[in-house]
């Protein structure tokens, strides 16, 4: 059971209906994740506003979308592993393209690299050397990518870590990092 009350749309007001809005606008439902997180209005408007801002970035959603998966493997959190496998067709990627995300693996070196940046970082906690950054860089990776790899990383250790705080309660078909 979710340890933080899940505010329902029809329940809230003020800055929390406005943001729950705000979400069923763009989504079209109201995820149990955002429904926990605004519990703080400053945390769900700062997850919207970064998840926004990538969005609009250089690197493309079906990259995103791997990066979210390998980090939400990495993490271990089944909630955003949950949602992502649920969403990752949509940007283009088939089962295999899924598990291999999840593994930090790509077909193509550059998303490949990509990958296993983002979770040596995690891992490392950001520790690089110039050799491995001028490696990613060898692999295509550009400097404004390289930036929202950060981005990205920090997104989504948000939301993984919320949710394995909260303890949301999957609302997707069940996907578990232990069953890889």
């Amino acid at each position: 059971m979710t340890r933080m009350p899940l505010i329902q749309l029809e329940d809230a007001s003020g800055a929390q209906e406005a943001l729950l809005t705000q979400v069923k606008k763009g989504l079209g439902v109201v995820p149990n994740m955002t429904k926990a997180m605004v519990n703080s209005p400053a945390a769900l408007k700062g997850y919207l506003a970064l998840s926004g801002a990538v969005a609009g970035g250089a690197l493309g959603a079906n990259t995103r979308e791997r990066l979210a998966l390998a980090l939400a493997q990495t993490n271990e959190c089944d909630y955003c592993l949950s949602a992502h496998t649920l969403m990752a067709p949509a940007a283009g990627l088939d089962a295999e393209a899924i598990r291999d995300a999840r593994k930090a693996q790509a077909s193509d070196a550059k998303t490949d690299a990509i990958l296993k940046f983002a979770v040596t970082a995690v891992e490392t906690r950001g520790e690089f050397t110039t050799e491995q950054i001028n490696d990613l860089r060898a692999a295509g990776v550009t400097d404004e990518e390289i930036a929202e790899i950060v981005a990205v990383i920090a997104l989504n250790t948000m939301t993984n870590f919320f949710n394995k705080i909260a303890d949301t309660e999957i609302e997707f078909p069940v996907v578990k990092a232990s069953e890889l």
